[in-house]
C-alpha cells in the first residue's frame, strides 16, 4: 500500500470517527428535553433597558 493511499484510509477513519462522536453528541444533547427559555426575571438586557427608561422619565 503507498503512502498515498495509507494517507486517504487515516483520514477517512477519523472523518468518521468525528462525524460519530458529532451524532452522539447531538443525540446525548437532544436526550436531555425541550430547551425552556430564561424567565424574564434572568433576562438583564431588558432589566437594564427598563431601569434606564425610569431614571429618565424620573429626571424629566
Amino acid at each position: 500500500m503507498d503512502r498515498s493511499k495509507l494517507v486517504a484510509l487515516i483520514t477517512g477513519v477519523i472523518s468518521l470517527a468525528l462525524a460519530l462522536g458529532y451524532l452522539l453528541l447531538v443525540q446525548i444533547l437532544d436526550f436531555r428535553g425541550d430547551m425552556v427559555p430564561a424567565p424574564l426575571s434572568m433576562q438583564p438586557a431588558e432589566w437594564l433597558s427598563a431601569s434606564l427608561w425610569e431614571n429618565l422619565l424620573n429626571r424629566g
